[in-house]
């Protein structure tokens, strides 16, 4: 079966720190760029990094920068995204997601990923 899995959501207090997984089964996210999404409640859908896989050049939002960090580890075929000094506005579910036409950096959404999807995790800040 072709997909994604996200894992490491839960509830962490502001200035936290939680590190999501996402592992791919079916496929090899080798030759893939990869992204995290989220969407909070009553928000769209927003990109929160990119990870390239040609160099692993990396991307990220503006109110990510400094306190989020995507890699990768082929030989596990995981992506992480390491999240440090959590803020309430971080309270999301988050994605992972990918596809063979997907590039990094995360731009409009008519270029954002089609085929793979996680089913998402949610992530929680909260004193």
């Amino acid at each position: 079966q072709v997909q994604l899995v996200e894992s490491g959501g839960g509830l962490v207090q502001p200035g936290g720190s939680l590190r999501l997984s996402c592992t791919a089964s079916g496929f090899i996210l080798d030759y893939l760029n990869i992204a995290w999404f989220r969407q909070a409640p009553g928000k769209e859908r927003e990109g929160v990094s990119c990870i390239s896989s040609r160099d692993s050049s990396t991307y990220y939002a503006d109110s990510v920068k400094g306190r989020f960090t995507i890699s990768r580890d082929n030989a596990k075929n995981t992506v992480y995204l390491q999240m440090n000094s959590l803020k309430s506005e971080d309270t999301a579910v988050y994605y992972c997601a990918t596809d063979y036409e997907f590039h990094c950096p995360i731009r409009e959404v008519g270029s954002w990923p089609q085929d793979y999807w996680g089913q998402g995790t949610q992530v929680t800040v909260s004193s």
